[in-house]
């Protein structure tokens, strides 16, 4: 995996937010997923965080983003934990699997990921939290790759382009877009090993 993307560690991140303002705006729910590459070169997911998260203290909520993704944040079943404690979380586990893979840096890999990262890089500022193992600005956006590889942009079509399942009432859940755009991301760069070969081995 080092050699893969010169010494970059993949994380596949989605984020549910009150908003799409990374200041203001509430973090409610992250999902992520590491992968792993076989001896084939080939990308194959590994393993997940999925977290909802408490409202940081004085943040915003807009009713039309809450209806998107159907949260309830005052939900007594949620089971959320503190904003510190869920980026805590996210980050032990992507750096210690970048460490064991020999990677220096991890890298966000999402569906119009600038959003996620942004996301997860304020809520991380917000906290004091300052061993972020994500690269700052770099990332692998799918809306590219998917555009490039089967002509789709919207996350659902593309999935359904690279002939993967898609069950539109799961979606807006940060688990399963996370991972159904590892999904896509797998067979994006699955297919181009295929095709000129794992030239980084």
């Amino acid at each position: 995996m080092a050699r893969r993307f010169r010494g970059f560690y993949p994380v596949v991140v989605d984020v549910e937010t009150g908003g799409f303002n990374e200041k203001n705006d509430a973090l409610l729910e992250i999902g992520a997923l590491t992968l792993t590459i076989d001896d084939n070169g080939h990308l194959e997911l590994n393993s997940t965080y999925a977290c909802h998260v408490e409202p940081f203290p004085g943040s915003n909520m807009d009713p039309k983003s809450l209806e998107v993704n159907g949260i309830d944040p005052w939900h007594p079943f949620r089971m959320a934990k503190p904003e510190n404690e869920a980026i805590h979380g996210l980050f032990k586990l992507v750096s210690t699997e970048m460490k064991a893979n020999g990677c220096s840096r991890a890298i966000m890999i999402g569906h119009n990921t600038t959003m996620d990262l942004n996301f997860i890089n304020a809520a991380a500022a917000r906290n004091r939290i300052t061993r972020n193992p994500f690269h700052p600005f770099s990332t692998f956006d799918t809306v590219s790759l998917a555009g490039l590889a089967y002509g789709q942009t919207v996350l659902s079509r593309a999935v359904q382009a690279a002939g993967i399942e898609w069950h539109n009432e799961k979606a807006h859940s940060a688990l399963y877009d996370a991972t159904k755009t590892a999904e896509l991301f797998c067979s994006i760069v699955n297919r181009w090993c295929d095709t000129a070969g794992p030239v980084w081995m």
